[in-house]
């Protein structure tokens, strides 16, 4: 009986966000009513509210298997850098990947209020698996760790909303490459005089 409730609301949570997503493209995320929502996944009210306090709720259900996604990207990467050397900072092309996959919806929130949802969600996600494959990292104690997380989290971001306004459909391993160069090699930006040159080749003080 308990198995077969499960997959009932199992059900009910995959319609509410496939609606979500539908409206989204739809109308735009401002708009979207838990009304829409409800009639759009066919559902009542009290069914809905049985499983989402609102609409920001939902969204940031969907991020639950964003999250398993990017931990078993990360666990078969750590596994091959442990076994012939592979690279860290596995999870990076998976979401890409996944970005991309979706482009149309995350291009339908930026700016809007379901914006900041999703980026303070990526960042969560983001922050624990970085965290994780950041802690075989040998420390010399230079850099404080979180600040390590916390500089491969933002370059990611930053990265990933760069790709998501390009007019030109770049693929997701492209614009992997142009993460790892950015966070493992630096910009490699040239020296003259001695001194690092800036953007915009000016001089560092």
């Amino acid at each position: 009986m308990t198995e077969t409730i499960d997959r009932r609301a199992a059900r009910t949570r995959k319609a509410l966000y496939e609606a979500l997503i539908s409206l989204i493209l739809r109308k735009g995320y401002e708009t979207i009513t838990i009304q829409d929502l409800i009639d759009e996944a066919d559902v009542g009210r009290s069914t809905f509210y049985a499983h989402y306090t609102g609409k920001e709720e939902l969204l940031r259900s969907g991020f639950e298997t964003l999250r398993k996604l990017l931990i078993e990207a990360q666990r078969n990467a750590l596994a091959k850098t442990e076994r012939d050397g592979g690279e860290r900072l596995g999870f990076s092309l998976a979401m890409f990947e996944h970005a991309c996959q979706n482009r149309t919806v995350y291009r339908a929130l930026i700016g809007s209020s379901g914006g900041a949802v999703i980026g303070n969600e990526i960042r969560r996600v983001l922050s624990e698996v970085v965290k994780k494959d950041l802690a075989a990292v040998p420390d010399d104690g230079a850099i404080a760790r979180d600040l390590r997380v916390q500089f491969v989290v933002g370059t990611f971001l930053n990265v990933l909303l760069w790709c998501l306004e390009q007019k030109s459909d770049i693929t997701p391993p492209q614009i992997d490459a142009m993460f790892r160069r950015l966070v493992l090699n630096g910009l490699a930006l040239p020296r003259t005089d001695g001194r690092l040159l800036k953007r915009g080749n000016l001089q560092g003080a």
